[in-house]
């Protein structure tokens, strides 16, 4: 059984999560976004190309797990437990 994946560009990856392509590049590379897991560096190049199924299985994870654990605050912010 072989699995397929949605390649995508910083740019691309960008214009689906509504992120900034610095912000990718500078805050979620390497901290939230795993080489090997999230994006793959093809042919040992400096071109990063995102793998969207295990992005997006990522974000929902995270996301669950934030509200089942946050209390929102007064002013705005939230306090996770």
């Amino acid at each position: 059984m072989s699995t397929s994946y949605t390649y995508l560009t910083t740019e691309e990856l960008a214009e689906r999560i509504k992120y900034d392509c610095r912000t990718i590049r500078q805050s979620l590379k390497d901290t939230v976004l795993l080489e090997g897991l999230h994006y793959i560096k093809p042919f040992g190049r400096r071109k990063i190309l995102f793998l969207w199924e295990e992005v997006e299985k990522t974000m929902l994870t995270s996301a669950r797990n934030e509200e089942s654990l946050a209390i929102p605050m007064a002013n705005g912010g939230v306090c996770y437990v």
